[in-house]
């Protein structure tokens, strides 16, 4: 057998393993190199910055849960009142807050008003288990871009809070029918009649407080405060704390 015939199939072998190991190398490259794209496109996308307001402490904790399992969001902040959620919110300038309806101090259809004067560009998704109309009403109105009842499950409030952050409207179902029945209503508010501070100072004696803790709480004088309740009575046309109390009910102002 002549040596010649003996290299050639050795060759062809070779040069067969080499080819095949060089296809084989060139597909890992091509593999790393679109892995190292995405890793880089993941790493540019801005996530969806979320502060949360409500005032039960397991609220939070489990929204944040279910934010922090998500790759393209961050829980940057956290809130128990109203009046927090403005003070936090302007200097975070959150993307989207979570806002409870109804908070203590400082109900979240005001905060929502004060939080978008302060931080324009955060959207909020009001947050209640509230169904009435008025609720979902007057938190739209005041600026709000959406609407989630607290026993969605966790795929809508991500849904909810990812149509938000992008400037769409978000509605929970179940509210649906009653924003559409209200709105075929047309009924003008008496509420729009007072201005921020004096529907501020209306929820506080709503809740039962006297002129002195309201005065402490808002850093007003006794006189400034019995002021606005006169003014407030006068406005609306109410003569007693009781019916106070019923219009503020029939308003969201308090649970």
């Amino acid at each position: 057998m002549n040596k010649a015939d003996f290299y050639i199939p050795v060759i062809l072998l070779q040069t067969s393993i080499f080819d095949k190991v060089a296809r084989h190398s060139f597909y890992i490259r091509c593999l790393l190199l679109c892995a190292g794209v995405v890793t880089v496109a993941l790493m540019e996308v801005k996530k969806i910055c979320v502060m949360l307001a409500d005032d039960h402490a397991v609220v939070r904790h489990g929204f944040r849960m279910i934010l922090d399992a998500e790759w393209d969001m961050e829980v940057i902040g956290e809130v128990a009142n109203g009046r927090e959620a403005v003070d936090m919110g302007e200097k975070l300038k959150p993307d989207v807050c979570v806002m409870d309806v109804t908070m203590p101090e400082l109900n979240g259809i005001e905060a929502t008003r004060r939080l978008l004067a302060a931080s324009p560009k955060t959207r909020v998704l009001a947050l209640s288990m509230h169904k009435d109309s008025v609720y979902v009403r007057e938190i739209l109105r005041a600026g709000a871009k959406g609407y989630l009842l607290k026993d969605s499950s966790p795929k809508e409030f991500l849904n909810a809070v990812r149509s938000v952050a992008v400037g769409k409207g978000y509605l929970s179902p179940d509210v649906s029918d009653a924003v559409l029945d209200d709105y075929r209503k047309h009924v003008t508010n008496p509420i729009d009649l007072l201005t921020s501070r004096e529907r501020e100072v209306l929820q506080w004696i709503a809740e039962s407080k006297t002129n002195k803790e309201i005065a402490m709480g808002l850093n007003l004088s006794v006189y400034t405060v019995e002021a606005h309740r006169g003014r407030i009575m006068e406005k609306l046309n109410l003569h007693s704390i009781g019916e106070l109390v019923r219009f503020a009910l029939r308003n969201g102002l308090i649970d």
